[in-house]
């Protein structure tokens, strides 16, 4: 008999992937999780090369880096998330695909060192704190000084990078972005957009 490598059917569109998470976590998708061919897009522009180093600030379930890791495994894709639970619901993702180029770090991104990757994503992870309701749980605080803070630290950090960092945001109100980044590709929309450090 022919062996026949199937698809895993994760992969085949985001309602088959949200089967990976409980319900709770599944209903929380549309307004939190990046859609399948966002995650697709910003993965194939990020991994541009071999062998890169691509963080997800904020990186919830950790969706981007499992569809990211699965369509480009010449590239590791980590994410960064200080929600412990959620943290733990994308490390057990992990393991049920068998994703061996994606790794999760448990850590506000604050505390890590970005000097350690080359390219970032970013789904806007820092909005929570500038809205009333819609947040994904009540486990930590918000406030419109922390966006601040948050906004600053990664414009610093991402300031730091040398020429050539690319960086794709997702929903981004832009506070983030260093005016050294050009933005070389966007989606229609202009949701999705993709920066390259001159």
């Amino acid at each position: 008999m022919e062996n026949i490598t199937l698809k895993p059917t994760w992969y085949i569109n985001d309602a088959a992937f949200d089967w990976l998470y409980p319900e709770r976590i599944q209903q929380l998708s549309r307004g939190h999780w990046t859609p399948m061919e966002v995650a697709r897009k910003a993965a194939k522009f990020l991994a541009a090369g071999t062998g890169k180093k691509i963080l997800d600030i904020g990186s919830g379930v950790g969706k981007f880096c499992l569809i990211g890791g699965y369509h480009f495994p010449e590239a590791t894709f980590y994410g960064v998330e200080q929600r412990k639970e959620l943290y733990h619901f994308a490390l057990a993702a992990k393991e049920l695909t068998a994703s061996g180029n994606v790794n999760f770090i448990n850590s506000n991104f604050t505390q890590i060192d970005l000097e350690d990757y080359d390219h970032f994503y970013f789904y806007n992870a820092f909005f929570e704190n500038l809205v009333d309701e819609g947040q994904i749980d009540q486990q930590i605080e918000y406030s419109t000084s922390l966006y601040n803070y948050y906004s600053r630290y990664m414009f610093n950090a991402l300031e730091d990078k040398p020429s050539g960092t690319r960086l794709v945001t997702f929903h981004s109100l832009e506070d983030e972005i260093p005016p050294s980044y050009q933005l070389v590709d966007a989606t229609v929309d202009f949701l999705l957009k993709m920066w390259i450090k001159r």
